[in-house]
């Protein structure tokens, strides 16, 4: 899969998303080692707290179905679909991606047109946290 498809499939992805307070769409798309995608947006909640984010939905579907391997992972987000800039995946979904992925994994940063960023885990994460740190 070419990283113009996955990106597309994302912002295909950010039209499911629920945001009736901030108006700010966000899709994800996750390529996983065996070819499949899983889609996510984000989803608003009036309490803000249990809000859910496209990176995150993306990953916990993939997960949930038994996936633990993935090659990248395309994301766009903008205002009622607009992806004028890039978008950068927040902190907690930037620790999810560790969680499941080594410092190579893939992060793809797409917005309007043809242009995308490309950035490894490890350049959007350095020094992160993971499972290794724990069996020191």
């Amino acid at each position: 899969m070419t990283d113009k498809k996955l990106i597309e499939i994302a912002k295909k992805a950010a039209e499911n998303a629920y945001v009736p307070y901030s108006h700010y769409t966000v899709g994800a798309a996750l390529l996983t080692k065996d070819g499949k995608v899983y889609t996510g947006c984000n989803i608003e909640n009036a309490a803000y707290g249990p809000t859910n984010c496209a990176e995150r939905t993306a990953f916990f579907k993939a997960v949930s179905e038994g996936k633990r391997e993935f090659l990248k992972i395309a994301v766009v987000g903008g205002k009622a679909l607009h992806f004028k800039d890039y978008f950068s995946p927040c902190g907690v979904c930037r620790q999810v991606m560790r969680e499941f992925c080594d410092d190579s994994f893939t992060v793809l940063l797409g917005k309007d047109g043809e242009e995308y960023l490309s950035l490894s885990l490890s350049e959007l994460l350095p020094h992160s946290f993971s499972k290794s740190n724990i069996d020191i």
